[in-house]
C-alpha cells in the first residue's frame, strides 16, 4: 500500500489546478458507487462523472488501480466520503488537497457531533452515512454547492436536479418509513455481516448486530460467532443477512453455529451495504438500493 500512495502522490508532480476536456465539461471523479450515483444526479450530462469503484466493492479494502490514478490526475474535482471509509487513501485525498488538486470529502457536510461514534476508526466516527437519509441530504445541498463553485455557468440545471432529487429522497424517507411500520418493533433487530447499518438503525430503531466490525478489515473471529450465536437463540430472530461487499461465508458460518443448537434461522436475502448493486438496475442507484434493504429486512423479519 506504502507504494501506491507513493504513487498517488507523484500525481500531484504531473497535475495540479483544474483542467477541462476538450469538450469543455468539469471533469469528476468519485470513489463510491453511492457517491457516483449523487454526483451524477446532479451533474447530469452538463459535466463527465468517473467513479472509481463499481458494483460489490468494499472501500474499506479498495486499492486504486492505474486506470484510477489516471483518473485522479486528470480530475477537476475528486469526491470522497472521508471518515476513513476508504482507508488510507483518505490520508492521499487530504494531501492532494493540500497541494492544488481539489478534494471534497461528502462528510464535511455533515456536524460531527451528531455522528455516531466508533473506536476503530481514524476519524474516531461511523463512516457508513449514507444510511441517515437526513445526512444524505445534507450532502446533496454540499454537493450541488460545490459543483456550483467550480461551474457556475451551470448554476440553474444543478439547483433544478438538485431540486427533482431532494424530492424523490423525501418520497423515498415516506414510503420506507410506512413499509417499516409493518414490522412489529420487537422484530427489529438487524444482524448482518458487518456493521454498517448504525445509521439506518437510528433512522428507523432498529437494534443493529454486525457479525465483523464497522470494517471489513476486521474479521469476526469464533467468539464473535459464538456471541451472535446467543444473542439470535436468546431473541428469537427469524432472519440474518448477508451483504453484497462482503463475504457469504461469516454469516453461513453463523447460520451454522445456531442450527447447531437446534434454533432455526434463515438468511434472509442480500443487503447492500458498502456498494450500489449493478449499473442499470433499480438497486444499482441510492434511492432503489435503500428502498431493496427496507423490503428485504421487513419481509424476512416480520
Amino acid at each position: 500500500m506504502k507504494n501506491t500512495l507513493y504513487i498517488l502522490l507523484s500525481i500531484l508532480l504531473i497535475s495540479c489546478g483544474t483542467q477541462k476536456e476538450d469538450n469543455g465539461k468539469l471533469k469528476v471523479v468519485t470513489t463510491t458507487t453511492m457517491i457516483t450515483d449523487l454526483v451524477e444526479n446532479i451533474g447530469g450530462d452538463l459535466i463527465e462523472t468517473q467513479g472509481m469503484m463499481g458494483s460489490g466493492v468494499d472501500p474499506h479494502l479498495y486499492k486504486p488501480s492505474e486506470g484510477d490514478m489516471t483518473k485522479l490526475a486528470n480530475a477537476d474535482l475528486i469526491f470522497y466520503n472521508g471518515l476513513h471509509l476508504e482507508g488510507k487513501l483518505v490520508d492521499v485525498f487530504e494531501k492532494m488537497n493540500a497541494r492544488g488538486k481539489t478534494t471534497i470529502a461528502v462528510s464535511d457536510a455533515i456536524d460531527k457531533s451528531t455522528l455516531i461514534g466508533s473506536d476503530y476508526f481514524a476519524s474516531n466516527y461511523d463512516p457508513h452515512i449514507w444510511f441517515d437519509i437526513n445526512y444524505w441530504t445534507q450532502i446533496t445541498d454540499y454537493v450541488t454547492e460545490t459543483l456550483i463553485k467550480y461551474n457556475p455557468e451551470n448554476k440553474v440545471a444543478f439547483e433544478k436536479n438538485r431540486d427533482i432529487y431532494l424530492e424523490k429522497i423525501k418520497t423515498l424517507n415516506e414510503e420506507l418509513s410506512d413499509k417499516i411500520e409493518e414490522l412489529p418493533k420487537e422484530n427489529r433487530i438487524l444482524v448482518t455481516a458487518h456493521d454498517a447499518f448504525n445509521y439506518f438503525g437510528r433512522s428507523y430503531d432498529f437494534e443493529v448486530v454486525g457479525l465483523q466490525g464497522l470494517s471489513t478489515a476486521t474479521e469476526a473471529g469464533v467468539k464473535d460467532v459464538q456471541r451472535i450465536t446467543q444473542f439470535i437463540i436468546e431473541h428469537k430472530i427469524k432472519a440474518v443477512f448477508v451483504e453484497s461487499s462482503v463475504p457469504r461465508r461469516t454469516v453461513e458460518a453463523l447460520q451454522a453455529a445456531v442450527e447447531a443448537q437446534d434454533h432455526v434461522v434463515e438468511i434472509g436475502g442480500e443487503l447492500y451495504s458498502d456498494a450500489l448493486g449493478s449499473a442499470g438496475t433499480d438497486e444499482g442507484t441510492y434511492i432503489g438500493m435503500y428502498r431493496h434493504n427496507v423490503n428485504t429486512i421487513v419481509n424476512a423479519l416480520k
